[in-house]
């Protein structure tokens, strides 16, 4: 009950409901700003839009928004980034589970596709993370921070060991190139799908379920084409 001498009762119920508030303001500025910032790397490359612009996007009257929220640009691409990323890695660690010791190179690939492909059927149409992630990775600036922070995935580096173990003949120099061939694939076929689905676009199929079989087939045979070495092209 509230003291009437005293009134204490009062200011903490003032108080707690006052920083609840104040809490729930941040958060959905917060969320403003990442949805913002996300739309804006994705149409326009992360170098050529400022953190001004991202504040006035987001319906922020102040152009210090971004920083007071999140600090640096890196830091505001990391925290998209790892918005998405929880989701992706709850998709990934239940197909590694229900996939347990399998052999098959398709299993693992799929383990690796399915869960990008899943998350952006998940968000409906448009969405833009594909986009943003695809010029992340074109960038030199943060391509770098963002491929340390994947392979700090446990899941992830599971999925890679999986494929691995399913080419054991496949020399290293060989590996590291159709890594690089078959996360650009993955990323940028994704990419090219998100675009043409918010434009209203033709895409070849017309689910991202279906989208996923293709890249699948596709990284796939990357990995299991044949090799030629540079001595065989003299």
């Amino acid at each position: 009950m509230l003291d009437l001498v005293t009134g204490r009762a009062l200011t903490v119920t003032v108080t707690t409901a006052s920083r609840t508030a104040r809490a729930d303001r941040a958060s959905s500025t917060q969320e403003a700003i990442l949805k913002a910032a996300e739309r804006l790397y994705a149409e326009h490359g992360v170098f050529a839009v400022s953190n001004r612009q991202v504040s006035e996007a987001a319906g922020q009257g102040n152009n210090a928004a971004v920083g007071y929220h999140f600090g640096t640009k890196t830091d505001l691409v990391r925290a998209i980034e790892h918005k998405h990323r929880g989701p992706v890695e709850a998709l990934r660690e239940q197909m590694i589970e229900r996939l347990g010791d399998s052999s098959e190179l398709r299993d693992w690939v799929a383990c690796l596709v399915c869960p990008l492909t899943d998350h952006l059927a998940a968000l409906g149409n448009p969405t833009w993370y594909a986009r943003f992630a695809a010029q992340v990775m074109t960038d030199p600036a943060y391509h770098g921070i963002v491929v340390r922070d994947a392979l700090s995935s446990e899941s992830l580096v599971q999925v890679i060991k999986g494929m691995n173990s399913c080419l054991p003949d496949l020399p290293d120099a060989i590996r590291a190139e159709r890594n690089i061939m078959a996360r650009n694939l993955l990323m940028h076929s994704c990419a090219d799908r998100e675009r043409a689905l918010a434009q209203g676009g033709e895409v070849p199929r017309t689910s991202w379920q279906g989208a996923a079989s293709g890249l699948i087939d596709a990284i796939v045979g990357l990995w299991l084409a044949p090799v030629t070495q540079e001595s065989d092209l003299t």
